[in-house]
Parts: C-alpha cells; sequence; structure tokens
C-alpha cells in the first residue's frame, strides 16, 4: 500500500529532532545476526547506515562473521570447535578468520555501500595498530582467541573526518604481530568507548533483553549497568546473552552515552530506533 505523501512529510518531520540530536555524533553499530546472512535486510541495515551518514551522524559498522568463517572452515575440511561460545581458534584457523572478516566479508560490505550510493572504507584492527589484544584467560586454551587491550582509533577518525563510513573487522593484533580472533561485541564496545561515542547500537536475532524468552511480551526496555551481576545470577540473561550483556554494560562504563540492544530481524530497525520516541529492544544506561 502506498503511503500518502503527507504521512511521508509528518515522518520525516518527527524524526528531525533526533536528526538534530545526533548530528556531528559518532554511533557505532554493532552488525550481526540474521541481519548479515538475509540479503533483504542486509541491504535495510545498509541503507540505514547510508542514511545517518547523509544526515551528518558519524557512523561506524563493526561486524563479525562467524557463518562465512564456519562456512570456508569446511570447505577447507577444518572442523570447527567452540568453547563458551567461543572459537577455538589454532594457527590455520586464525589465518582462515583473518582472510574471511578482514577480505571477503569486509570488502563484500564495503561494495554494497557503494553499490546503494554510499561511501565506505574497509578497516580491521590490523590496520593502523588499532585493536591492540592479548591472549583470552580462562581454563581452556582457545588458542588464538584475544581480549581487547587497548584501541587506536586513528584509523577511524580519519576516514569519518573524509567522509566515509568506515566498515571494521574485528582481528585484532598481539604483541608480536600475530592475528588474534577478536569477539564482535567486545571489540564494538571498546572501540565505542574509545571513540566517546553518542550510541553504539547491538543488532542480534531477540527483540532485546526478555525475561522469559518464550513470551513475546516479556521484554525489558531499561536496564541499569549496576543490575547486570543479578540479572545473570538470577539466570534471566544466560547462555549467548550473557557476553552481549557485559558488552553493553562495558560500553556505557567506557563513557557511551547509550548502549541499546536491538532486534536486527525488522527491517530498518536502526533507524525506528534512533528516529523516534518509542524506540525498540532493550536500553543499557549507568
Amino acid at each position: 500500500m502506498d503511503v500518502p505523501v503527507k504521512v511521508k512529510a509528518e515522518i520525516l518531520i518527527q524524526a528531525l529532532p533526533y536528526m538534530q540530536k545526533y548530528y556531528g555524533k559518532v554511533v557505532v553499530v554493532k552488525y550481526g545476526g540474521n541481519a548479515m546472512v538475509d540479503p533483504e535486510l542486509k541491504r535495510a541495515v545498509m541503507s540505514d547506515v547510508i542514511l545517518l551518514s547523509l544526515v551528518g551522524i558519524r557512523v561506524v559498522l563493526v561486524h563479525g562473521g562467524g557463518p562465512e568463517i564456519t562456512s570456508m572452515l569446511t570447505k577447507l575440511g577444518i572442523e570447527s570447535k567452540f568453547v563458551g561460545g567461543l572459537r577455538v581458534t589454532d594457527e590455520l584457523t586464525s589465518e582462515v578468520v583473518q582472510m574471511v572478516l578482514a577480505g571477503k566479508t569486509n570488502k563484500d560490505l564495503v561494495a554494497l555501500v557503494d553499490q546503494m550510493g554510499g561511501r565506505a572504507i574497509g578497516l580491521c584492527g590490523i590496520d593502523g595498530g588499532m585493536i591492540r589484544s592479548e591472549k583470552a584467560a580462562g581454563e581452556v586454551d582457545l588458542g588464538y582467541v584475544g581480549e581487547v587491550k587497548s584501541v587506536d582509533v586513528k584509523p577511524i577518525e580519519l576516514a569519518l573526518s573524509n567522509g566515509y563510513i568506515p566498515v571494521v573487522a574485528t582481528v585484532g593484533i598481539d604483541e608480536n604481530r600475530h592475528v588474534m580472533n577478536v569477539n564482535a561485541d567486545t571489540a564494538a564496545a571498546a572501540i565505542a568507548g574509545a571513540l566517546g561515542a553518542e550510541n553504539i547500537v547491538m543488532m542480534t536475532d531477540i527483540r532485546g533483553l526478555m525475561r522469559d524468552t518464550a513470551d513475546p511480551d516479556s521484554l525489558i526496555p531499561f536496564v541499569h549497568i549496576g543490575d547486570v551481576p543479578d540479572l545473570i545470577e538470577r539466570g534471566i540473561v544466560k547462555g549467548g546473552m550473557i557476553p552481549k550483556v557485559k558488552c553493553c554494560a562495558d560500553a556505557v562504563k567506557l563513557g557511551v552515552k547509550r548502549a541499546v540492544m536491538i532486534d536486527g530481524r525488522i527491517p530498518h530497525a536502526i533507524l525506528i530506533e534512533m528516529f523516534s520516541d518509542e524506540g525498540i529492544g532493550t536500553l543499557f544506561h549507568g
């Protein structure tokens, strides 16, 4: 059904205060989940990102690419192993991670932005020593899985200052110049903090943080980061949601003003969240 021109105009007017609010500010979008797999959702995300950039918002797109890595490893006859949701990364797997994330996945996204009329430049944590990493600590040796030690945002700021959308693949580098596989949520939070971002938007495959995943009406719209440990202890935050929620809390601790977890399966979820009173998903605040 065609939307009347008057209604379209009213929608734009309602969005104006939010455009003014975010104008010139940095917004980090952590891109992942089904929105990276479904072609229509992928185009919707890229159009949202391009629009944000065109109205003067300094948007940074940070991405992972777990399914693409697994697919390539399968083609090469290499078994994928996971511990606690993290990929066990030996020497060969590390090379594949770099090849897929910093190569194919990253450049495919840059090409799509270009095709849709935007200006993007692909970066990874190796460029300019952007993401310095150290071996992840834990009871199990995960190989070349890295924790973020420091972030140098100069390459990102250089791209932003020249009108490009930085598209960042989350591989890091350790003190021995070895490529490290860094969790994309963790990297996005660290990058947002280092940039002093106004907002970080974490795209997931669920509505947000739910009290009961079987109850679609149990969305928790607001979470104080001080309540996160209790939510984990009570089992409301569990499994794969734990690292995502912790990363939202970490971003706020690092000075990011808003950390929002949204459902990336909804077309144009980024615009709905940023340019409306209601928003969607779960907002984490200090």
